[in-house]
């Protein structure tokens, strides 16, 4: 009798691989987190406020939509992080120049340098992965992540692309 299988079946693609990438994901952002939320309970913040500053640093006069967009929150919750982001200096908030009614926002100074320190010790993690791995790794790396995010949000990177990846594929 004919052997059948069911197609091809990488390694890389059985229980206790695709367990193993759980496991790392889960500690990879535990130690990811760490040190920004040493930092953020400073200020009595949680990573939801993490999340704001970045964005908002990342994306000046972005809007409180774009922003809800992204974090996919409830305009609740965001409310209440923003408020107090706003109420205690880090982060302004001015009606839009077409449409009054938009609210945009933008890091303060203070928002600034929190937003520098909180990412400081990330950067440097990333960098130093990226150094060990290796240039195919970190392009496949990059590849794996952007398939973990669901296809709408997975064109940003491709439309926003950064200027090496464009270069390097020309």
């Amino acid at each position: 009798m004919a052997d059948i299988k069911s197609g091809p079946n990488p390694l890389y693609l059985r229980e206790a691989e695709l367990r193993q990438a759980m496991e790392l994901l889960f500690f990879g952002y535990r130690d990811f987190t760490a040190e920004p939320d040493k930092i953020l309970a400073r200020y009595g913040f949680g990573r939801a406020h993490h999340r704001v500053i970045y964005f908002v640093g990342r994306f000046p006069a972005i809007t409180v939509s774009e922003l809800l967009d992204i974090l996919r929150i409830t305009k609740q919750s965001l409310s209440r992080v923003l408020s107090q982001l706003i109420r205690e200096g880090f982060v302004t908030q001015r009606p839009g120049t077409q449409d009054r009614r938009q609210r945009l926002l933008t890091l303060t100074d203070k928002g600034r340098a929190l937003e520098r320190e909180l990412s400081e010790e990330q950067r440097a993690r990333i960098a130093r992965a990226y150094r060990q791995a290796g240039a195919e790794a970190v392009e496949g790396f990059r590849t794996v992540l952007t398939n973990l995010i669901n296809e709408e949000d997975r064109r940003r990177f491709v439309e926003e692309a950064p200027p090496l990846r464009l270069a390097a594929r020309r």
